[in-house]
């Protein structure tokens, strides 16, 4: 009788994860042939992009993984619920490369849900002409409000995408919040604002606090009141 690995997923899968049980490899055994380590073949199939010190470090991860798979373009727009063209005529090898090549450029977007360029090492200036510090600077703690710790992970990758140091993810002090909100405390409101407005959310005051700024992203429903 065949035995289930103890650590392969049994819920809801995520496209890499099912890509791999259908070829019936151990997560372990793909991250070898990919060469990465098993720690980040896990965070890539969890959809934890944000525990890769970089977007960049997770792109290449997401490309070495897919290509261990031996993914193909047809495979991957299917996995990504795309539609999927008929089969060519002729497959030249080095169209094909390519093409593979933006299919696993857009699963690694559809992973981490946004990527976008790091702001680099200028300071940026807030809406009422005060110098902000880059967001590499800035020590955010991703909380979940809501009781669905994979959509704070992804509001998590999505802040980190933005260049900000993540320096938490878990949860809040209750599952009742409504809606995603940047809260900030004293002093720290002109940064607070720039990572909501990049967010699409509200922001909030907290009471109290001393030292440098630290943000606090409490994470709502999906589909929260604003969102």
């Amino acid at each position: 009788m065949e035995l289930v690995h103890p650590l392969e997923p049994t819920g809801e899968e995520s496209p890499l994860a099912r890509a791999r049980l259908h070829r019936q490899l151990t997560l372990e055994e793909t991250a070898r042939r990919a060469g990465i380590s098993g720690d980040e073949a896990r965070w890539l199939e969890e959809g934890r992009v944000y525990r890769f010190p970089r977007p960049d470090d997770a792109l290449v991860a997401a490309v070495l993984y897919a290509t261990a798979l031996g993914l193909g373009n047809r495979e991957a727009r299917e996995l990504a619920g795309l539609p999927v063209p008929p089969l060519p005529v002729e497959r030249n090898l080095f169209s094909r490369l390519l093409v593979v090549g933006g299919i696993l450029v857009a699963l690694t977007v559809l992973t981490i849900l946004l990527v976008v360029p790091h702001s680099g090492g200028k300071a940026r200036t807030g809406t009422a002409g005060v110098v902000l510090p880059p967001p590499w600077r800035v020590d955010v703690n991703v909380l979940n409000g809501s009781g669905d710790i994979n959509y704070t992970r992804q509001v998590a990758s999505r802040v980190g995408a933005f260049g900000y140091t993540i320096k938490k993810v878990g949860r809040a002090d209750s599952f009742t919040y409504p809606q995603t909100a940047v809260y900030f405390p004293p002093s720290c409101e002109s940064i607070a604002v720039r990572l909501a407005k990049q967010l699409g959310v509200p922001t909030k005051p907290l009471p109290g606090g001393t030292g440098p700024c630290r943000l606090y992203v409490i994470v709502g429903p999906a589909r929260g009141p604003g969102e």
